[in-house]
């Protein structure tokens, strides 16, 4: 095995984080599928499947590193919030939880001299930049919107696919 069994054990946490995403991501879709917010629904069914490959990749890496994989339960996502603005912000939230597990797992690789894992990694470093900034700036339209959740899904015809 390349990576020593610390790392494999964080890794296998960080898929059910991932594969967890996923789940939150599609319960938030039919919350918004079910108030008719259509656009704002598929924007978070395409952010359930990123969370899916964002799993795998992890996944296929420990297996390409002879590493075992093991896949947990998962918890029940919530499935409603008081407000479509309060679920946004759930998911902005969610987003910055991920990012410090991605940091945690960044010094994991760091501690353990384990460059190729950190290497990869660095990928997910970026991606949560990117993460936390566009659903930072989907809370602050929806924000603007206030109740008026039409212009908010005139806002996903623009930038949400």
């Amino acid at each position: 095995m390349m990576i020593s069994e610390k790392v494999n054990q964080a890794l296998n946490k960080q898929i059910t984080n991932e594969f967890y995403s996923a789940h939150v991501y599609l319960a938030m879709a039919c919350m918004f599928d079910g108030k008719g917010l259509k656009l704002l629904a598929k924007a978070f069914r395409k952010q359930t499947e990123e969370e899916r490959e964002h799993a795998y990749k992890i996944l296929d890496y420990v297996l390409e590193q002879g590493g075992e994989v093991k896949i947990e339960a998962l918890p029940e996502p919530p499935a409603e919030y008081p407000t479509v603005l309060a679920a946004l912000e759930a998911a902005l939230e969610h987003e910055k939880l991920v990012t410090s597990q991605v940091h945690d797992l960044c010094a994991l690789a760091a501690e353990e001299k384990d460059y190729a894992t950190g290497h990869m990694l660095g990928w997910f470093v970026e991606e949560q930049v990117e993460e936390v900034a566009s659903m930072q700036q989907l809370v602050d339209v929806a924000k603007m919107c206030g109740n008026a959740l039409l212009q908010l899904e005139a806002y996903m015809i623009h930038h949400g696919s």
